[in-house]
């Protein structure tokens, strides 16, 4: 029988680092699945997604921790199975406007609310080209329940916009 395990990491970016996780990986009969992997703020983080044989599960994490003697902090958690199955519609919400606090948490409490589940969210900050003004960008993949009005999420996310000056486009997928 073969196991899931997401394996999250963080430590100081540098070359290696994913080389050095793929080889334990690996040494544990591991097959690398999925991943979503980002240098953020000067570190380099990570999520991983590996199957390998039941009995490794201990061994992997045992070498995995290992690693933090090079300065990388790795937490090995198992999966509870697959994904459950899309009860939904798919959207997807682009966010630009001049950053401040507050943003992420009223348009996350926006969908909250309405049971939106948040699949995936990038985001970033930086400096618009003339004005050096900061500035939000955030892409949110998300799937909304059916019984959910979308005119009046649309209506919560305009609110939000005008008050924080910000431009939210909410786009069906129609896949």
């Amino acid at each position: 029988m073969e196991t899931s395990y997401i394996v999250t990491f963080i430590g100081d970016d540098r070359p290696g680092l994913v080389e050095a996780l793929s080889r334990v990986i690996e040494n544990n009969q591991g097959n690398w699945l999925e991943s979503r992997l980002s240098q953020l703020g000067g570190k380099f983080a990570g999520l991983v997604l590996v199957a390998l044989p039941d009995e490794n599960g201990e061994a992997l994490e045992a070498e995995l921790k290992t690693l933090s003697a090079s300065g990388l902090s790795v937490r090995v958690t198992p999966a509870t199975g697959m994904a459950a199955t899309s009860r939904g519609r798919c959207i997807t919400l682009t966010v630009i406007g001049p950053d401040r606090l507050g943003i992420v948490r009223e348009i996350s409490r926006a969908l909250a609310q309405r049971q939106v589940n948040v699949i995936e969210m990038d985001s970033a900050v930086s400096s618009a080209p003339m004005s050096a003004e900061l500035i939000f960008t955030a892409r949110i993949d998300a799937e909304i329940p059916e019984h959910i009005d979308l005119d009046d999420l649309e209506d919560s996310l305009e609110e939000i916009a005008n008050v924080m000056t910000l431009e939210i486009d909410l786009e069906r997928s129609h896949s």
